[in-house]
C-alpha cells in the first residue's frame, strides 16, 4: 500500500479528540484506502486489533434498507463495556440518517470516530442538527503530483516526463497505480464519472432528462477556468434549441458541487477586501474528468494548468479566490491564516506582453507573488515576482 502521509498526519492531529472526523471527496479519490492506512497506523502505534472496527457501507455490501438504528445497533453489538474503540465507517452516506447513529456513538464517549463519504448526503443540513460543533471535515482530493510520483516510483521515469502524464491522465489513484494508455485511462475515469452522476445526482434528485443535464455538465467542463453565469448557459442551450430554467441550472451546479465533481472559486476584490458574489469560476475535481468527455486537446492545457494549481493550493490548506484588482485579474489569491500568496498561471510567458508579471506588480504589498509556467526557459525573479516552473511549484515544500 502506497501511503498518503498528508492525510494520516491530519488525522493524527485530531486523534482521540471527541469530534467526528469526516473525510469527504469524489468517488474513487482514495478515501477507503486512507481509512485502511489509518487502521494500520493505529495498530503500529500500539492499539489492539479488537479496538479497531472498520465498517463499509457501500451499496454492494450494505444490507438492503439498513436504517440508522440498525447501523447503531450493529456497531454497538461489536463493542464491549470498558473498552475504547476506533470506529472507521466507510461511505456512510448510503445510510439515511447515519449522522443520528454516529452522534449516539459519539455521546457514548468510548469511541474515536472517522467516517468517509462522497456525496451530498454527507454535507446535508442534518449534520448541523445532530453533529453541530462536534465534527471536523477533512477534504480528500485526487493525488497531488508529489503523491503521483510516489505511486510511479517503480517506473524509474523522470519527474518531468511523469508531469506530462499527470497533466493528461490526472490523479485518480486507480489510474496512477496502473500503466494505462490514455484511452484506457479515460475509460476508467468515464466509469467513475458515470457512477457519480448516476448514484449521486440523477437518481438521487430524480433528473428525468439525462441528456439535457449531461449537456449542462459538458458546458461547465468546456468552460473550466472561465467566468460564466446561469443565464449564459440558458442562452447557450437556447441556441441549440433546448430549454432549461435558470433555477434548474443553479440546482445542477449545486448538485455537481455537492458530489465533488466541480469546485466553486469565488472572486475577491483586493481593493475593497471583500468576497464578490458574481463572476465565479469552476474547476474540476481532476483534469481527467475533462479529457474523458472531450478528449485531450493541447489548446485546453492552459485552463487545466490553472485547475492543477488551484487544487495544489487547496491541498495545502489555503482558501483560494480569483483576485480582482481594479481592472486587472489575478488567477489566484490564496489565504491561510495570516499567510497570503498571489499566483498567475500561464503555459508560456508571452514574449510581447508583461501581463502576467505586470498584474502582480500592481499589488502593493509584501506577500509572495508567483508566475507558474510550463516554460522550461522561464525562471528567476522580476522585481520580487518569482517565475517558477509548474513542476517546482508542485513539489515545493513551502511558498
Amino acid at each position: 500500500m502506497i501511503l498518503r502521509p498528508r492525510y494520516i498526519d491530519a488525522l493524527r492531529t485530531y486523534r482521540n479528540i471527541p469530534l467526528v472526523k469526516i473525510l469527504a471527496g469524489i468517488r474513487r479519490c482514495g478515501k477507503s484506502t486512507i481509512l485502511e492506512m489509518l487502521r494500520d497506523d493505529l495498530l503500529a502505534g500500539g492499539v489492539m486489533a479488537e479496538q479497531v472496527i472498520l465498517m463499509r457501507y457501500t451499496s454492494e455490501e450494505l444490507e438492503q434498507g439498513m436504517t440508522d438504528r440498525e447501523m447503531y445497533q450493529n456497531i454497538k453489538s461489536q463493542m464491549k463495556d470498558g473498552v475504547f474503540y476506533y470506529l472507521l465507517l466507510d461511505e456512510v452516506q448510503e445510510i439515511a440518517g447515519w449522522e443520528k447513529a454516529v452522534n449516539s456513538l459519539l455521546e457514548n464517549g468510548n469511541a474515536d470516530i472517522y467516517v468517509t463519504g462522497s456525496n451530498s448526503r454527507l454535507m446535508s443540513s442534518e449534520i448541523s442538527t445532530y453533529l453541530s460543533g462536534r465534527y471536523v471535515s477533512i477534504p480528500v482530493y485526487t493525488l497531488s503530483f508529489a503523491e503521483y510520483l510516489d505511486f510511479k516510483a517503480a517506473s524509474g521515469r523522470p519527474p518531468r516526463e511523469l508531469l506530462n502524464d499527470y497533466l493528461r491522465t490526472g490523479g485518480f489513484p486507480i489510474v496512477a497505480l496502473g500503466s494505462f494508455d490514455e484511452r484506457s485511462a479515460y475509460q476508467i475515469v468515464e466509469g467513475i464519472y458515470s457512477s457519480v452522476i448516476t448514484n449521486d445526482i440523477t437518481r438521487r434528485h430524480n433528473i428525468s432528462n439525462y441528456d439535457l443535464f449531461n449537456r449542462v455538465v459538458k458546458y461547465v467542463v468546456e468552460n473550466v477556468g472561465k467566468t460564466f453565469s446561469a443565464n449564459a448557459i440558458v442562452k447557450f442551450l437556447r441556441s441549440e434549441g433546448r430549454s432549461l430554467s435558470v433555477e434548474s441550472i443553479y440546482n445542477y451546479l449545486n448538485w455537481l458541487e455537492k458530489a465533488f465533481v466541480i469546485y466553486r472559486c469565488q472572486r475577491y476584490d483586493l481593493q475593497g477586501k471583500s468576497v464578490l458574489k458574481t463572476q465565479e469560476k469552476f474547476y474540476l475535481a481532476d483534469p481527467s474528468l475533462k479529457y474523458c468527455m472531450t478528449g485531450f486537446n493541447p489548446k485546453s492545457l492552459a485552463s487545466m494548468l490553472e485547475n492543477v494549481v488551484y487544487f495544489e493550493l487547496l491541498r495545502r490548506g489555503y482558501e483560494v479566490y480569483i483576485g480582482k484588482n481594479e481592472t486587472r485579474e489575478i488567477d489566484f489569491v490564496a489565504v491561510r491564516r495570516d499567510e497570503r500568496i498571489y499566483v498567475q498561471v500561464c503555459r508560456q510567458l508571452p514574449e510581447d506582453s508583461d501581463r502576467e508579471v505586470g498584474n502582480l506588480l500592481e499589488i502593493r504589498d509584501h506577500y509572495p507573488k508567483f508566475v507558474v509556467t510550463l516554460d522550461d526557459l522561464a525562471s528567476g525573479n522580476i522585481n520580487g515576482v518569482q517565475i517558477v516552473h509548474l513542476l517546482d511549484f508542485l513539489l515545493s515544500d513551502r511558498y
